[in-house]
């Protein structure tokens, strides 16, 4: 099951801006609560202090909270691999290793007493497969990506994909950032052009950020990377259809209710058999195949990558069925071009090509 999360940097902010945050977050279903140790330099009693009871009230809302963490702060916090007591006297589900040990204290750090999990990081090659072969508790083992504060310096596709498919093929939970466009946003760090994972997320809507890693089906747990995120966006977020890769659709006016309904009530899949043209949704012909959907002028010679039709009365036998474009092809008169999807959306797209036959959904744009 995905679990969507925040970020709360308690020394760049307030107890009430955090407060009231996390609880804005709780109402709609969020779940995770990503903070940074590496950036505090207080006195240890203070951190103990200070971050106890910011755990304490996230865990009252319904939070579990992961600390980014280092060997340093293992030092300035008097903890060791051998010995968590301190992360558990400060109540932390997860501590995220930014940097590790030794493979031998990297191994003896997941087998805690506490439970505590230990979230590697999944935007570097660490030999996590090496470690659990020699008795690292895989139970214990979460993996987590980087964000990345500075402009052009995120993760590309590719080498996002093949740090996940090493951690896909342990069975392993990952998580990944996402980027706020709200105003005024921070993060550990005095740099201000977002936090996303993926370089190509850092100017997309949240949405969309959120959609495509769904897309991916390489990701389980998002989490905004900046705080404070602006409350529609935490909305738009808890919007997201997490069951399924959803993509938006901008219609053409004056659509029957049939079309509609074949658009946007049914859960779409794509066919095992897939074409290299379209995504061919079948089953809505079942349901319609005694409905007319007749043809409808439509300006151009070729539908284009990302034009969804529904083949109609000209077409009988195939009459209801929706496909979306991935190649050009002509248009002869059988298919009724009822949208389109938007150009930042072509990613979602790429996605679902790569597995045509997995379930998919559309949410109306403009």
């Amino acid at each position: 099951m995905h679990k969507l999360g925040i970020s709360i940097y308690p020394e760049h902010s307030t107890w009430e801006k955090d407060v009231a945050y996390m609880e804005k977050a709780s109402r709609l279903g969020f779940s995770r609560i990503f903070t940074c140790l590496l950036s505090v330099t207080k006195p240890k009693e203070e951190i103990i202090e200070e971050f106890s009871r910011f755990v304490h009230k996230a865990h009252e809302l319904g939070f579990e909270v992961a600390a980014d963490t280092a060997p340093f702060v293992f030092e300035h916090l008097g903890a060791t691999p051998e010995d968590l007591s301190i992360f558990h006297e400060i109540g932390l589900d997860i501590i995220r290793l930014d940097g590790h040990f030794d493979d031998r204290l990297d191994v003896l750090i997941t087998r805690n007493p506490y439970g505590i999990k230990i979230e590697f990081n999944g935007s570097s090659d660490a030999n996590v497969a090496s470690l659990i072969k020699h008795g690292a508790d895989p139970n214990n083992v979460i993996i987590c990506h980087n964000f990345y504060p500075e402009p052009y310096s995120g993760l590309s596709y590719d080498v996002f994909a093949n740090f996940n498919a090493n951690w896909n093929q342990l069975g392993l939970h990952i998580a990944a950032f996402v980027s706020s466009h709200a105003k005024d946003t921070y993060g550990p760090w005095p740099v201000f052009a977002g936090l996303p994972t993926l370089e190509m997320h850092r100017n997309l809507p949240i949405s969309v950020q959120v959609r495509h890693l769904l897309a991916t089906e390489m990701i389980d747990d998002i989490l905004i990377g900046n705080a404070i995120a602006d409350e529609s966006e935490l909305e738009e977020m808890a919007a997201v259809d997490l069951t399924k890769t959803t993509v938006t659709i901008d219609l053409v006016d004056d659509l029957s209710n049939t079309e509609k309904e074949i658009i946007f009530d049914f859960a779409h899949t794509g066919r095992t058999d897939a074409s290299e043209y379209y995504i061919r949704s079948s089953w809505p012909r079942v349901k319609y195949k005694g409905c007319s959907i007749p043809p409808r002028a439509y300006e151009n010679d070729c539908f284009q990558r990302g034009d969804v039709v529904l083949v109609n009365d000209n077409l009988e036998h195939y009459r209801g069925e929706l496909e979306v474009i991935l190649k050009p092809i002509p248009n002869d008169g059988q298919r009724t071009f009822v949208g389109h999807i938007p150009k930042e959306e072509m990613i979602i797209l790429d996605e679902m090509e790569k597995h045509p036959d997995h379930v998919f959904g559309f949410i109306p744009g403009k």
